[in-house]
């Protein structure tokens, strides 16, 4: 034989010509043909990326402006023979990078391992005969035996089928099991989830059985194709790693402008030489560089890592964490995502028009059914009981409590959602078995609609039978209701404007007994039971978890693959959609235009059929409209959005290997408002981050105002660099990192999202930086000078200043706890890290003043009592100045609101 054709023959109009098109037959591929096959087209598995070396994750710890910064100031000092600050700063990069390190690498372990998606048996027919081989050896054109239970090893042209059903949920989206059909006939054009003749790798028999030619293994799969979208999409930079460089950018800038303004200045002015012109300007940079940031920026990304671990969200990537607080719209799945992907009966009516409302979600069999108050004779109650126990009887599935007390099942999910609502009324199929033994059943075929069971009750063979509405009602001629059967069109009609998936159900006696080598005719002349409504139910909290979304500024989209009128049904009851024009379907997204497309967004909140490719164009068409984008999904249809997406959020627990790996974050609980927990830990610590930065920042900016005044005054420097490092990296960065473990204010899922091109230095930051730095800085200065007059020498000057920001230091971190709120109403106790830092940090700085290495290496000398007092209250001026800045602010955003 030779090799089979590229194209995919699932179009074929005959099975023959499909397998003509792959050089096969039904007794299928020789070893020796398959062997070519193999060697031709490879193993049938996705190609698997090695996990990320360790040293790789060290050396991304390096990968950012203000690590290069501080390279660069390491290297000076180094070079001008200054080995303190050099070894100060190496010391804060490799803290810096342990940790983050130590982050990633424990994060990379936690998620979930990729791939393994084909690692599986499958029966295949090789030179005429069955044989069990390994998956990832199925090649084009071997002829596969499938069952209920099989996972399907490729795409395949089905050339056989009874009553064959396929979850196709984690491909297409679709939450209901796809009925085949190997007769059906289609167009090059039908989409994926409409090919009846075919089964998609990765997807799984839920019922029946079937034999199908293998058309494409590997990355040449459905599957396949979706693993090269994800290996192609690139997702955007996580706000804070945009914001951190720009505020890098900015820093850099500045520090060069500036070093080379006052450099000069220094020179024509003070007459500076040309070495004290270079430590100026190195006393500049380390003054201007917030040494201390990276590691308070990873130490808080940490302790939101960890946050967000407690709370069911596994952080993949440590730069994620704050992207997910600021997102401004989120793109999500439904099956699985928003809903349990566990069928479940909702609602029955019954043949006297009685409605019943049935309690509980999913396959666990919590919950009862009530009927309704018009309805609560003995006749309507046994008619429900008889209608239920027609469900369980007609069923193949099976449901049972394991040893760990945790429930287990097998087969179609309509079946098992029927015996778990058997359960709820105590109708269990076992027990019943044992009073009502089966003698024979009619299996589901798509063909035929309905499914028949027959069994022995007392002395007669009693027939209980479930279908659709219209193929049930054609075999009852009893207890319809005197209103006609126009009134249960008119309740089927209902219940599937709510989005269910409805069922009838009947009974009735075989007359005579059954004749074992006979076929079994359709049932007649049954007796009507009722209806049952079935849908996928919402997870437990999702509605309020998109309510809290939209009370966040967060708008919410569902992009999903299933029916209009199901999405739409659900996202009426999650309160996403109020208007049929919020719906769009995939079919009528391509006849948009790429600017209607784009409009379109704005304003559609349920996407619905939607393929792969679609769900990815409208991820790509958000992030154009000018939003940070979050993409939720746990089927391998989801992962290519997932990778495009600013920040990509897979389920852990029911989700795929292909859609975790695609994701930044992973939700492992499968809990839809666990992403509510993440956005406010992800808002809490760029909040942090901003409160770190202001810290940093402002007592830098306060060091250098010092030095532009010395220098414009004729005042020798007020502070040596590494009595500059000392500050920057030992008191203020304790405090900085303590600051990091900072709880949140209470407030930060009532606020809009940030927006995505805001500068972390906005109007707030600038206003609170321009009173602290003016206040520190000239504070500082008049300081020196005033200690100078006073007849101390410069070392002594220069102990005193630098004992005098420590304190304020001390002092401002305070004010840092919250950009708004008074100092006075936070508990110091309220968290606890940063009262020991604060400790600590003063503590550190007292050693410095007596331990006599580290006085020779500060140029420190302990104080007096008097001298701590005055220092003290010099620092004490920072409160009044932000208290009052505060106030004004509150003031100025109530006369805006008003």
């Amino acid at each position: 034989m030779s090799s089979p054709s590229p194209q995919l023959p699932w179009h074929a109009e005959t099975t023959s010509a499909a397998m003509a098109a792959l050089n096969t037959s039904h007794d299928g591929l020789s070893d020796d043909e398959a062997a070519a096959r193999l060697a031709l087209h490879g193993l049938n598995r996705l190609p698997e990326s090695p996990p990320t070396p360790l040293w790789r994750i060290v050396l991304r710890q390096f990968l950012s402006p203000v690590i290069y910064i501080l390279v660069v100031a390491a290297v000076v000092s180094a070079v001008i023979g200054d080995p303190q600050d050099a070894g100060f700063i190496a010391a804060v990069l490799i803290i810096n990078a342990v940790i983050g390190s130590y982050q990633e690498w424990h994060a990379e372990r936690s998620s979930q391992a990729l791939r393994k998606l084909l690692s599986f048996n499958a029966r295949v027919t090789r030179g005429g005969a069955v044989r069990e081989i390994p998956a990832e050896h199925v090649v084009p054109g071997d002829v596969v035996w499938l069952e209920s239970g099989n996972r399907v090893p490729g795409d395949m042209r089905i050339l056989h089928a009874q009553g064959l059903e396929v979850d196709e949920s984690m491909l297409t989206g679709e939450s209901r099991a796809v009925a085949k059909d190997h007769t059906w006939q289609g167009e090059h054009s039908t989409p994926v989830s409409d090919r009846l003749n075919m089964t998609l790798a990765g997807s799984m028999v839920m019922r029946g059985r079937s034999q199908g030619l293998v058309v494409a293994t590997g990355l040449q799969t459905n599957i396949g194709q979706l693993a090269q979208d994800v290996a192609a999409a690139t997702g955007g930079q996580p706000p804070l790693v945009e914001r951190m460089q720009r505020f890098t950018n900015f820093v850099a800038v500045g520090t060069l402008g500036l070093s080379i303004f006052i450099g000069s200045l220094a020179m024509l002015v003070s007459h500076y030489s040309l070495l004290e012109t270079f430590f100026l300007v190195v006393a500049l940079a380390v003054s201007a560089i917030p040494e201390g940031l990276p590691v308070a920026m990873t130490v808080a990304l940490s302790v939101a890592t960890i946050r967000m671990a407690k709370r069911n969200v596994i952080v993949r990537r440590l730069t994620a964490v704050e992207g997910l607080g600021s997102c401004t719209f989120i793109a999500t799945d439904k099956t699985g995502t928003l809903t349990c992907n566990e069928m479940t009966v909702c609602e029955m009516r019954l043949a006297d028009c009685a409605r019943v409302e049935i309690t509980g979600e999913g396959f666990t069999p919590h919950g009862e059914a009530f009927l309704d108050a018009q309805h609560q004779d003995a006749a309507s109650r046994q008619l429900l009981e008889s209608a239920v126990r027609t469900g369980v009887l007609c069923n193949e599935a099976d449901l049972h409590q394991r040893s760990d007390g945790e429930w287990g099942y097998h087969g179609d999910a309509v079946d098992v959602a029927l015996l778990c609502l058997g359960h709820k009324l105590d109708l269990i199929r076992q027990c019943l078995l044992e009073t009502h033994p089966q003698v024979a059943q009619i299996p589901f075929e798509p063909e035929h609609q309905y499914a028949a069971s027959y069994h022995r009750d007392g002395g007669h063979i009693a027939i209980h039978v479930k279908g659709s509405p219209e193929r049930v009602l054609a075999m009852c001629d009893t207890a319809v209701p005197p209103e006609g059967r126009h009134v249960l069109d008119e309740l089927v009609a209902s219940m599937t404007r709510k989005g269910l998936r409805v069922l009838a159900l009947a009974t009735g006696e075989l007359s005579g007994e059954l004749n074992p080598s006979h076929t079994l005719p359709p049932p007649s002349h049954l007796r009507f039971l009722g209806f049952v409504g079935l849908i996928d139910p919402l997870r437990p909290g999702a509605k309020e978890a998109v309510r809290h979304c939209r009370d966040a500024g967060v708008t919410v989209a569902m992009v999903t693959g299933d029916h209009r009128e199901t999405a739409t049904a659900i996202a009426r009851e999650l309160g996403l959609v109020e208007t049929d024009d919020q719906v769009m379907t995939g079919p009528e997204l391509e006849k948009l235009s790429e600017d209607q497309f784009l409009q379109q967004v704005r304003s559609v909140r349920v996407y619905a059929r939607v393929s792969p490719r679609q769900k990815l164009e409208i991820v790509n068409a958000l992030r154009r409209a000018g939003h940070y984008v979050a993409v939720t999904g746990d089927g391998v249809n989801d992962a290519p959005a997932l990778r495009a997406a600013n920040i990509g959020v897979a389920m852990g627990r029911m989700g795929t290997d292909v859609a975790r790996e695609a994701a930044d974050l992973v939700i492992s609980d499968d809990n839809f408002a666990s992403i509510v927990a993440g956005i406010d830990e992800g808002r809490i610590a760029y909040d942090n981050i901003r409160k770190v930065v202001f810290l940093l920042t402002s007592m830098g900016a306060a060091e250098l105002l010092m030095v532009l005044l010395a220098v414009a005054t004729g005042t020798p420097m007020p502070l040596l660099p590494v009595q500059l490092l000392w500050l920057n990296l030992v008191t203020d960065g304790i405090q900085g990192v303590a600051l990091a473990f900072e709880p949140g204010e209470g407030d930060t899922l009532r606020r809009s999202p940030r927006s995505p091109r805001e500068s972390i230095f906005d109007r707030l930051m600038v206003e609170r930086m321009a009173v602290s730095v003016c206040v520190v800085g000239i504070g500082g200065f008049l300081t020196f000078f005033s200690a100078l007059q006073l007849g101390f020498s410069t070392d002594e000057a220069r102990n005193l200043l630098l004992l005098v920001l420590v304190l304020f230091e001390n002092i401002h971190v305070g004010n840092c706890r919250s950009e708004t709120k008074s100092a006075f109403v936070l508990s110091p106790f309220r968290s606890p890290i940063l009262l020991i830092g604060t400790l600590a940090a003063l503590l550190m700085h007292v050693a410095g003043m007596h331990v006599p290495l580290l006085q020779h290496v500060l140029h420190t000398n302990p104080v007096n009592t008097a001298v701590w007092c005055v220092a003290l209250l010099i620092a004490l001026t920072i409160v009044p100045a932000m208290e009052l800045h505060k106030w004004i602010w509150s003031r100025r955003k109530d006369a805006i609101r008003s």
